[in-house]
C-alpha cells in the first residue's frame, strides 16, 4: 500500500463515514504530510502498513523541536486516528502511536472581549463603505449567536426562521442545530437582504447564501478574518482576536449573566460539557459572587 492511496481513501473515510467537514479532513491530512516529509527526508522508505513505533518516535521528536505541546498533541491525535482508520480497515493489527505519550497541555483559556470592546468593534465599522452594513451585520450575527466562523459563512437564506426567533446551523460533521437569534440581529440580516444583497446578482450555486462578496460569491474564512483584524486595528485593540474570539464572548457573557451551562452547550454545538467549560472563561470574581449569592450557609 502506498502513503497517497491510503491517504485519498483515509479522507474518504472521513468524509463519508465520519461526516467531517472540509477543513478537518485538511488538518488530518496535513499531519500525515508531516510525517511523509521526515521519512522523505531521512530518506526511509516504508508503507503505512509497516512503519513501526519507533520511526513514528523519532517522527515526534523531530517535530517536538520547532511545534508547541499543543501542535505536538494534535499532531499524534491526528497520526492515532489515521492508523487507527488502517486497522478498522484490516491493513494493519496494531497502531504505532498507542505507546506515545501525548505532551499534557493544561486547558487553555480562550480571549475574549468585553461587552463595550464589542460595541466599539461595531461602532467602527465605515457605514459609508459598499460593504459596511455587510460587515455590521456579521459581527451582529456571530456575536448573537456564538457562531464559528464556517458556519458563518455558510449560512443559507433558507437557515433563517424568524418567526420562530432561530437560525438553523450546520456545524462541525454536518450536524444541524437550532440557534435561538437576537431582534437585534434579526434586523441587521432583514435590512442588509433588502437594501445591500439585493444589489448583488449571486453566481451560481450561491443564491442561498447569506453573506456575498462584491463578486456574488460566498466569503471566504480568511476575509472575515481580515474584517476583524482591521477593525481592531481601527480602535486600537491590543488584544489579538479572531472570529472565534466573538464565540468565546458570547458563552462569557451568556454565562456571566445567569444563563445555564447547558443551554450554552446547545447553542454552541458541543456535544461535551467538558468542551463549553474550556470555551467560557471564568474571573475569580464571578465564582466569588456565585458563591456568595447560591450558598446556603451565607
Amino acid at each position: 500500500m502506498k502513503w497517497q492511496n491510503a491517504i485519498k481513501d483515509y479522507q474518504l473515510f472521513l468524509k463519508i463515514e465520519r461526516g467531517l467537514s472540509k477543513n478537518t479532513i485538511i488538518s488530518y491530512t496535513k499531519d500525515l504530510e508531516k510525517l511523509l516529509s521526515f521519512l522523505n527526508k531521512n530518506e526511509i522508505v516504508i508503507s503505512p502498513i509497516k512503519i513501526n513505533n519507533d520511526i513514528i518516535k523519532n517522527f515526534i521528536y523531530e517535530i517536538s523541536k520547532t511545534v508547541l505541546p499543543r501542535s505536538q498533541a494534535r499532531i499524534i491525535s491526528g497520526l492515532r486516528s489515521f492508523f487507527d482508520y488502517l486497522i478498522f480497515e484490516n491493513y494493519r493489527e496494531t497502531n504505532p502511536t498507542d505507546l506515545i505519550e501525548t505532551p499534557k497541555i493544561g486547558r487553555k483559556l480562550p480571549d475574549t472581549l468585553s461587552e463595550e470592546e464589542i460595541s466599539e468593534l461595531i461602532n467602527a465599522i465605515d457605514l459609508s463603505h459598499s460593504q459596511g452594513e455587510r460587515n455590521r451585520t456579521i459581527l451582529e450575527t456571530m456575536y448573537s449567536c456564538g457562531l464559528r466562523v464556517s458556519e458563518l459563512i455558510t449560512l443559507k437564506i433558507s437557515d433563517l426562521f424568524f418567526e420562530e426567533g432561530f437560525i438553523r446551523v450546520i456545524g462541525k460533521g454536518n450536524k444541524q442545530r437550532f440557534v435561538p437569534i437576537h431582534y437585534n440581529a434579526q434586523k441587521y440580516i432583514l435590512s442588509y437582504i433588502k437594501l445591500n444583497r439585493s444589489l448583488i446578482k449571486p453566481q451560481k450555486s450561491f443564491e442561498d447564501i447569506v453573506f456575498l462578496n462584491r463578486r456574488g460569491k460566498g466569503l471566504t474564512r480568511q476575509m472575515v478574518f481580515i474584517i476583524l483584524k482591521d477593525l481592531a486595528q481601527a480602535i486600537n485593540l491590543s488584544k489579538k482576536i479572531s472570529p472565534h474570539t466573538l464565540r468565546h464572548s458570547f458563552a462569557t457573557h451568556l454565562l456571566k449573566n445567569g444563563a445555564d451551562l447547558r443551554a450554552i452547550q446547545q447553542m454552541l454545538g458541543h456535544e461535551s460539557i467538558t468542551t463549553t467549560e474550556v470555551y467560557v472563561h471564568l474571573d475569580k470574581t464571578y465564582l466569588k459572587e456565585i458563591l456568595e449569592t447560591y450558598h446556603p450557609r451565607k
